[in-house]
């Protein structure tokens, strides 16, 4: 007798944090670094920032190539050699991560049977992901009442009315999990300033 059973382990992680990362830590790193798996809507991803920038009265922002391509090698970085798990590599930066869709199959008395297969994650979702920090942010005071282990940086960030350019990139992991990183010019979060 054949038995399914299926178990779907949607997490979603988000991370900020302020870093320095100097300029020329990231010479050299450009075309040589795409793949399929790294490619993005620039036009989506444009769009779904300036929804949000629009709703506080902020300029919209422009893709840049340069940024694109930081955030791709960084995506690749977090691939290649901290096994998909999300850490900046400084300031001005969003990152998303998705886990795989998990599911399990166990025929009779038998040992489940696990596979893992990618989720269709679209430019919006990661955009709105960040710009749902709102509901803890206040600027009237410039203040954040998140939760633990949650943060309006992201938000912040997505929405700096200093910020000019976005340019992002992502990298789909071995176990069918993905990260995303955006990197913004000019990065926001300063502290003692408000974002817009």
């Amino acid at each position: 007798m054949f038995s399914s059973a299926s178990l779907i382990s949607p997490l979603i992680l988000l991370a900020s944090g302020m870093i320095v990362f100097p300029a020329s830590c990231i010479a050299g790193q450009g075309e040589n670094n795409r793949s399929q798996d790294n490619l993005v809507n620039p036009q989506r991803l444009v769009s779904a920032h300036n929804n949000w920038r629009k709703k506080v009265g902020v300029a919209g922002l422009k893709w840049s190539p340069v940024l694109e391509n930081k955030a791709i090698a960084w995506a690749n970085e977090l691939k290649e050699n901290n096994d998909c798990r999300m850490k900046h590599s400084g300031s001005g930066e969003n990152l998303f991560w998705a886990s795989a869709y998990k599911t399990a199959t166990k025929e009779g008395d038998g040992d489940w049977q696990w596979q893992s297969r990618m989720k269709e994650i679209r430019e919006q979702q990661v955009v709105d992901s960040w710009g749902s920090e709102i509901e803890w942010y206040s600027y009237e005071s410039n203040s954040c009442n998140a939760p633990a282990g949650k943060s309006c940086g992201h938000y912040t960030q997505l929405v700096w009315g200093g910020t000019t350019e976005v340019g992002c990139g992502k990298a789909l992991c071995p176990d069918n999990s993905q990260i995303w990183v955006c990197n913004y010019a000019s990065p926001g979060n300063i502290v003692g300033q408000s974002p817009y």
